[in-house]
């Protein structure tokens, strides 16, 4: 779609101006410094080393979304702007934005008393940068406001290959998660297109999958294990799953995705024969993790498997999908804790963090390894949608708790 006076997805032309707000409530030289320590940071005040992954923190879209509301918020001063739901999945921006004026109609940041319902053609609303559903987008047409489109350029990319499916005949087959905000915009995509979808979590929803391919599962039966949000209105698993394409949602853990699409591909060649697979008669996938997630996750297995590091810490929002798979591959190697910010290391014996795949934080107690007399070597890296002043503020928070100081 291109661009209108109402309704943008590039820069709004005010770049310049805000700037050096972004950097103020967002950047750290500290962090910059630390990246750039190949054998880490030693802190002999607090008895450790720090280490930091090449790639962490803000990815590009996570960058243009919030200089997209940066500028929405200059441009339109007079205006209010609605956010649908969260911008990115990271409190701190979140709650700058809610200081900022903007208006969130859903999530944790609501507004206890406006809705959709409430948008006027006077109104700005700026859709996030996991997109969103095709009939939202619709609506706010319908209602004549300004649209300030911030949907990262991955997300749209997997957009067009869950509609292309659709309009071949192929359901969509989506790694992800179905109560995630950009598979909730995926899987509208290809409804839109009269497509039909269904959203497998993980290895054993997928080998549900391969249960119903190869005759051991009736598609009653399946339909029953799955979520009735987890699939397309009027999906009929002995129609729908005769020809699938497979995508994901783009922050899930890429190897997990690759190992699914290969094992559905193989299900489906054992069932209808090696060239239904080969010539993608009844199988296709492509490969849709984004770019910085991929770099995010092998950011951290190279620190991992290269720095004998004793701790990880893993910085980002809590609903952050990206970040809990940077915990799950670090917690292969050495201890591991997904916080949500500095606040969240209580002292030198207790943390509160989030467990891989469980729903609440819980306080861990002891959490910091014994290693004797030697430095400890610690770890951080931090989720896509997480600001390089947060993680300054976690090692700050670290050092001091060991009896320690930045400088």
């Amino acid at each position: 779609m291109t661009e209108s006076k109402t309704y943008y997805k590039a820069s709004l032309g005010l770049k310049n101006e805000i700037v050096g707000l972004v950097q103020e409530d967002y950047s750290s030289d500290f962090v910059l410094h630390l990246k750039n320590q190949a054998d880490g940071m030693h802190f002999p005040s607090a008895n450790c080393i720090a280490f930091l992954a090449k790639e962490f923190g803000f990815c590009y879209g996570v960058d243009k979304a919030i200089d997209l509301a940066y500028e929405a918020r200059r441009k339109f001063p007079e205006k209010r702007i609605f956010l649908l739901t969260e911008i990115i999945h990271n409190p701190r921006v979140n709650q700058r934005l809610v200081d900022m004026g903007f208006v969130f109609l859903s999530g944790q940041y609501q507004h206890p008393t406006l809705t959709k319902s409430d948008i006027t053609a006077e109104d700005v609303v700026l859709i996030p940068a996991f997109g969103t559903a095709a009939s939202d987008f619709e609506f706010l047409r319908s209602k004549g406001c300004i649209i300030v489109d911030t949907t990262c350029g991955s997300v749209v990319h997997v957009w067009k290959r869950v509609e292309k499916y659709a309009r071949e005949g192929f359901t969509s087959l989506v790694h992800g998660k179905f109560y995630h905000e950009e598979t909730i915009a995926t899987v509208s995509m290809a409804a839109k297109e009269g497509g039909h979808y269904l959203v497998v979590r993980n290895h054993a929803q997928a080998d549900i999958v391969i249960d119903f391919l190869l005759g051991k599962l009736t598609g009653a039966e399946l339909l029953t294990k799955f979520d009735p949000q987890a699939y397309s209105h009027g999906f009929n698993p002995e129609q729908h799953l005769n020809k699938m394409g497979v995508a994901n949602q783009t922050t899930m853990l890429a190897s997990e995705s690759l190992e699914i699409a290969a094992r559905i591909g193989d299900a489906i060649a054992q069932r209808d024969g090696a060239l239904s697979r080969n010539e993608a008669t009844n199988f296709r996938s492509f490969d849709t993790i984004c770019s910085a997630t991929q770099d995010r996750q092998d950011a951290v297995k190279s620190l991992l498997a290269n720095s004998s590091l004793d701790l990880m810490i893993i910085v980002g929002g809590y609903n952050s999908s990206n970040t809990t798979h940077l915990l799950s591959v670090s917690q292969e190697f050495c201890p591991a804790y997904h916080i949500d910010d500095s606040t969240e290391i209580l002292s030198s014996s207790e943390i509160l963090h989030l467990p891989y795949g469980a729903a609440e934080p819980v306080v861990s107690t002891p959490w910091i390894p014994q290693v004797g007399e030697r430095p400890l070597r610690v770890g951080f890296t931090a989720g896509a949608s997480t600001p390089n002043k947060v993680i300054h503020d976690v090692v700050k928070r670290f050092v001091e708790i060991r009896g320690g100081t930045l400088s």
